[in-house]
């Protein structure tokens, strides 16, 4: 059997999002299955892969904008495989105490393309960060790294321990 392959799509403004992308896709190797990782921004065919794992990180409640574009400019193509979705942003160990809802927008998102799961990874804030918000946040000691790459390479293989015994015949 042809090993499955994977597109984990992120949009990521200071590489936290990033880097969580490339654990999954690691983790999705790790299990035998091919997987690319790209920004969402860079990808323009979906044809060749049998599921897409895509993720944002989340500024004020909302995903960002290449993210949520990707989805509408790949919807048909996201409606026909199977579909999981993530989010970072909480500075804070919330997201590793307990799951976490996706926000309304996200929610939203989540149902109209039928995705299997949706799961929210912390965030991560250090000095260097772009923007007037995550200036402040900083200078207001708000920064941190609260990823756990453990609990996201375990998300990982439960997408491919899933996507196997899909495929596998009865």
């Amino acid at each position: 059997m042809a090993s499955l392959r994977v597109l984990v799509a992120y949009s990521s403004k200071n590489q936290s999002t990033a880097e969580i992308a490339s654990w999954i896709g690691a983790g999705l190797r790790e299990q035998g299955l091919r997987a690319d990782v790209a920004a969402t921004e860079d990808v323009t065919d979906l044809s060749h892969y049998d599921a897409v794992v895509l993720g944002s990180a989340v500024y004020v409640g909302r995903w960002r904008r290449s993210a949520t574009s990707f989805a509408r400019r790949h919807h048909h193509r996201l409606l026909r495989v199977p579909v999981w979705l993530f989010s970072s942003g909480p500075l804070d160990p919330s997201a590793t105490e307990g799951e976490l809802p996706p926000t309304p927008g996200v929610a939203r998102l989540a149902k109209r393309l039928g995705a299997e799961e949706h799961r929210t990874f912390g965030g991560r804030l250090t000095d260097g960060a772009g923007g007037f918000l995550a200036g402040q946040m900083l200078r207001e000691k708000m920064g941190g790294d609260f990823r756990n790459q453990q609990e996201v390479r375990a998300w990982s293989g439960d997408i491919a321990s899933r996507l196997v015994s899909e495929r596998e015949p009865i």
